[in-house]
This record gives structure tokens, sequence and C-alpha cells, in this order.
């Protein structure tokens, strides 16, 4: 991985408390990035700035803990408020945060199955709403971690939250489905990663065995880097640039996952 300085640029990380968004969040500020440290609570949050000077040697200033919980949509619309005002531009966005669905069937407070709303639905919010930071200065860009899991999915376009045929691993790939499609979002350049299976919360839905979370993360943070020419809608699976599933790059698609989201959030597509 390319090793040149990201002084000067701001980066904001979701889900950066622990896993791959911490190494992330790490890794990029030991290249000199200010990182937006991400956390569901500003507890977590500020733990994880506080870890990454303590065991990391990287300086306070360089770390901001911010805090939203994904599972609840006005949450996300105030992290996104707060960062515009004080982050008027902002270089990346990290599209990190997820979690494995769960084994019942469970919708959030503003009606959405848990997994498709945090995995997806707040990003896509967050990425809405952070678009006028992001595009303040050409070069912004977004990295969505997604999953090669996408590959096995499908989009329920009429019940998107699945409360006739709930399965836990269909829901989380369909989850990875819509934030691979997204990427290919002409608003802001985007691109997805599956960055492995690596030893984090998530790993029991790949296998027994991954690489650590350093590794996947390194794979993000290489896509940060504005040395590294991206093309809006490109998935990596690491560090290799291949096709993602035939639907994540089909404009029907792109369009109809752009309004179900829109409306969902309440967020104009």
């Amino acid at each position: 991985m390319s090793s040149s300085s990201l002084s000067g640029r701001t980066v904001l990380v979701t889900g950066a408390t622990s896993g791959i968004g911490l190494e992330t969040a790490r890794l990029l500020a030991e290249r000199g990035a200010t990182v937006l440290v991400h956390g569901r609570t500003a507890e977590e949050a500020r733990a994880a700035t506080d870890r990454l000077v303590a065991t990391a040697g990287i300086e306070a200033a360089q770390l901001r803990p911010l805090c939203a919980d994904f599972a609840h949509l006005d949450e996300v619309k105030q992290l996104a408020h707060q960062i515009v005002r004080e982050h008027p531009h902002l270089d990346v966005l990290v599209n990190n945060a997820g979690m494995a669905a769960p084994e019942r069937h469970t919708l959030t407070a503003d009606g959405n199955e848990i997994a498709f709303q945090v995995n997806f639905l707040a990003h896509y919010l967050l990425t809405c709403l952070l678009e006028p930071a992001l595009t303040s200065e050409p070069g912004g860009r977004v990295v969505n971690v997604s999953s090669s899991l996408h590959r096995t999915a499908s989009i329920q376009w009429s019940d998107p939250n699945r409360a006739r045929r709930y399965a836990r691993l269909a829901a989380y790939a369909q989850s990875q489905l819509a934030l691979t499609v997204f990427a290919a979002d002409p608003r802001v350049t985007a691109v997805s990663v599956h960055p492995g299976a690596c030893e984090t919360s998530l790993l029991p839905l790949y296998g027994h065995q991954g690489r650590s979370a350093a590794e996947g993360a390194a794979h993000v943070v290489r896509l940060c880097d504005p040395g590294v020419e991206i093309v809006n809608g490109a998935y990596y699976d690491r560090d290799e640039r291949v096709a993602p599933a035939t639907a994540a790059t089909e404009e029907r698609t792109v369009r109809r996952l752009n309004k179900l989201a829109g409306e969902l959030v309440g967020q104009d597509a």
C-alpha cells in the first residue's frame, strides 16, 4: 500500500470504534489525516479516540469523536448537520458501520429492518446530507465497505423489510448489495470494497478464519488516497478491481434503489 502523506485531508469513518473501522482510523491518522471517529454512542467514540492516542501514539488533535446510533435516522441527520457545520470540506467518507442481521426479524423505530437501515439506509442518508461537504472542492470521494456476500443477494423491492420471508443471512446480504449498488450513484464519486474475511464480529458470517482487521483496513485506506485513481461505481475485492454482481451496475437498479431509499429515509433521491 502507498504510504504517501494524507496530511491536510479530513476523513469520516463510520463504525470506527472497533474492527476494520478502528484500524482504518488508525492507519489514516498515522498518515497524517484528520479523522472523524464515529461511534454509536459518545462514550464509545471517546473510548476509541483515547485508545488510538494511548496505543498508536496518534496526536489527539487529529481525532474528533462523533456519535450517532444508525438505528435512529434522526441521529444520522444530526450527525450530518454537525459535520457540515464544523467541517464544511470533507475529503473522504468511509461508510463502514455494519451489523449482522439478528436471528429474529427486527424493525427500527423508523420502521425499517434493522440490518437494512444500519448497513445501508443510514449510510445513504448520511452520504446525501454530506454531499455539500464532499463536493465543496474537487476530489471528494466515498468508500463503501461492502462484502462479497452481495453476490448472493437480491433486493426485495416489494418487501425490503423482508416481513414476509426473513432469513438473517439473506437480510445481511441484501444490505450489502444495496451498499454496493449505491456506489454507482452519480452525485458523489464512490467505490465499494470487500476488505476480505477478517477477525471482526462479522466473521461468523464468512467462516471460522479470517485475516487481521488491520489487513482489511489497509484495503480501505488505499482507496482513500487521492493518489489512487478510482472510477465511480467500481468494486474492489481487497486491492483488486473486479466486476460486482450484475445488478450493482445496472442503471435501472441504481435509479430504483435511490427511489426506494429516498422514500424510506424521507430524503429526495
